[in-house]
């Protein structure tokens, strides 16, 4: 399982089991970009996650206002062969008209300081412009060799259905859904998002998957975490404290991996892409902890009961 490679849907785009999130390298508000943690430590973030041959990093245009894609392309510029790279168009109601999206590839292009990316992506839907229009540029911006491959973002699976079929009338595959997946939020499971990804050959990318560091242990009921993060995770930290001490003692089972570890690994066995994000060189460590061995059936089955205390994926 140590150089487990995953293929993004039907493309010929290979990478690690695990990639890694680029929304905390420059996002203040939900993140604190430049309190506690800067650019020094983002770098080295991004440096030991090489070292580890991690090659999947996703960023956005709208992460920092840019310069998540500034720091990750200054980053690949000083450290050898590019990784693959991943960002996202965010379909604001004044971008109108298709030409929109490949301007703003463009503008991404430069701030990464790249030819091209591999993997582009719709960031959410948003009216007022259609699901289909949006599509059709995603497939001129294949067609001008700005990107390899093509994805959404935040998409129901009706959503993920249109762009599916839209993209097919070009002959071009949809490579994946990043949505936010973690055993704190199972509603890819609910919505029937996940299986329909397996149905269609969409490659789903989970985002959060430990739950925006509320499964790492650090934050509980003597230790709430930020404001911004506890409105986004509703949910008892008591019931958290039950779900970490499971975590933990899993992890114990697999040579003292810690509950985050377990987390993702849980997400993998899901058969999703991660892409855990981190601030500094010990966090991107501790992500990729999670490579190189597998839950059993029996501790996912157990992990997906505790996270689903109600029934309610399964019915």
């Amino acid at each position: 399982m140590k150089n487990e490679r995953v293929r993004l849907g039907l493309t010929d785009l290979k990478v690690r089991a695990m990639g890694v999130g680029a929304w905390a390298w420059g996002d203040r508000f939900v993140w604190g970009f430049g309190q506690g943690y800067g650019k020094e430590d983002v770098a080295e973030a991004f440096h030991a996650s090489r070292e580890a041959n991690l090659d999947f990093f996703d960023t956005a245009e709208i992460y920092g206002l840019g310069t998540s894609e500034r720091l990750l392309g200054e980053f690949i510029r000083s450290d050898g062969p590019a990784p693959m790279v991943a960002t996202k168009f965010m379909p604001y109601p004044w971008r109108l008209r298709r030409k929109s999206l490949v301007k703003a590839l463009r503008d991404s292009l430069d701030r990464l300081g790249l030819s091209r990316v591999d993997l582009y992506q719709i960031h959410q839907p948003m009216p007022p412009v259609s699901i289909e229009t949006w599509m059709d540029g995603l497939a001129e911006a294949v067609e001008l060799g700005l990107t390899r491959a093509v994805g959404v973002s935040n998409y129901s699976p009706k959503q993920m259905e249109r762009a599916h079929k839209a993209l097919a009338r070009h002959g071009i595959p949809l490579a994946s859904n990043q949505v936010e997946y973690s055993l704190l939020t199972r509603n890819p499971e609910a919505s029937g998002l996940l299986q329909l990804c397996r149905d269609l050959n969409v490659t789903l990318i989970a985002y959060s998957p430990i739950g925006m560091g509320l499964l790492t242990g650090k934050y509980g009921p003597w230790n709430p975490p930020p404001a911004a993060r506890r409105r986004r995770v509703r949910l008892s930290l008591t019931w958290l404290t039950s779900l970490l001490d499971t975590l933990a003692e899993i992890g114990r089972a697999h040579g003292g991996k810690t509950p985050a570890q377990v987390a993702i690994n849980w997400t993998i066995a899901k058969g999703t892409l991660p892409i855990p994000g981190a601030k500094n060189r010990r966090q991107a460590a501790e992500n990729f902890g999670a490579l190189g061995w597998a839950l059993t059936d029996a501790e996912v089955a157990r992990l997906d009961e505790l996270s689903d205390p109600d029934g309610r994926i399964g019915r």
